[in-house]
């Protein structure tokens, strides 16, 4: 039978004076990190949970880490926590613009009874290192870092940097930006599905089976915040990602990742983005075939 075994695990708020966002979980068959999406409404529904991204990952967290075994169909238990999910969150809130709907990015492994399968929405990732040396990396959305880097470069152009809040979306046209973009997720005419509660966005959960090369491998599973080491900052290949994760743990990579963020270029000058610290969740776990 395929295993899986945690490693480490680290989850880090960008900002000590706002909720994280992220969520980890795991279980004996499965493991996953949730990425909360920043809320772009002017008020908190979900109360108890510093924001409605925190609520829906914690939300999410808690019942795949229940639901989530070797048999499990995840397109299912994505469409029926998202169900309940929606249910729970209207009840409270009424009827919402699309954009204040809470969402959040997904990257799961699962140990099933034939080997290893990957899914996810949005976009967090996964890297993996085969023992034969061979590595790769998955996301469910193919270019997403860099289109992200392109639009955060167009408001740092504007605006001369991310601004005094640290967060992009204190800047009324940007914030009016990815508004817009927001309500098309999760609709025919939006090319984003994330999770959150629009139970049809598991018919598009991206899902690949994971063959381990020279018998078994080394992944990390994480949000886009560390993912920035390799797609925005250029410090670490997939490969010497895995490799220092597995040699000195997550939390040196979280402090070089705070080091680039806050100390080496604070205004995203040179490393465009929307946040000047992005929560950063990972998991580092051990695949056996």
């Amino acid at each position: 039978m395929p295993q899986i075994s945690i490693i480490d695990t680290i989850s880090d708020p960008g900002k000590d004076t706002r909720p994280n966002e992220d969520r980890l979980g795991y279980n004996s068959h499965a493991a996953f990190v949730i990425d909360g999406a920043t809320g772009l409404g002017d008020r908190q529904f979900m109360d108890g949970f510093g924001s409605d991204a925190a609520w829906i990952a914690e939300f999410a967290a808690l019942r795949f880490a229940e639901r989530l075994d070797s048999s499990s169909d995840p397109k299912a238990v994505l469409r029926a926590v998202s169900e309940e999910g929606r249910d729970a969150f209207l009840a409270t809130a009424g009827e919402q613009p699309r954009y204040t709907w809470p969402l959040c990015s997904l990257t799961a492994l699962q140990a099933t009874s034939s080997g290893f399968r990957w899914f996810g929405l949005g976009d967090s990732c996964m890297y993996i290192m085969h023992d034969d040396g061979q590595s790769d990396f998955v996301i469910p959305i193919p270019g997403a870092y860099e289109w992200e880097q392109h639009r955060a470069a167009e408001h740092i152009a504007r605006v001369g940097g991310i601004g005094a809040a640290g967060v992009a979306n204190d800047d009324p046209q940007t914030l009016e930006d990815l508004r817009r973009g927001r309500a098309l997720q999760n609709t025919s005419g939006g090319s984003t599905w994330t999770f959150g509660i629009v139970p049809e966005a598991a018919d598009y959960l991206a899902m690949v089976d994971v063959p381990v090369y020279g018998g078994g491998a080394t992944a990390l599973l994480c949000s886009d915040g560390l993912a920035d080491l390799v797609a925005l900052y250029k410090l670490y290949t997939p490969a010497t990602l895995i490799q220092h994760a597995a040699t000195t743990g997550l939390k040196s990579l979280v402090s070089e990742l705070r080091h680039m963020e806050r100390e080496v270029d604070p205004d995203g000058l040179k490393y465009p983005r929307y946040k000047q610290s992005d929560d950063t969740t990972a998991i580092l776990l051990r695949l056996e075939a």
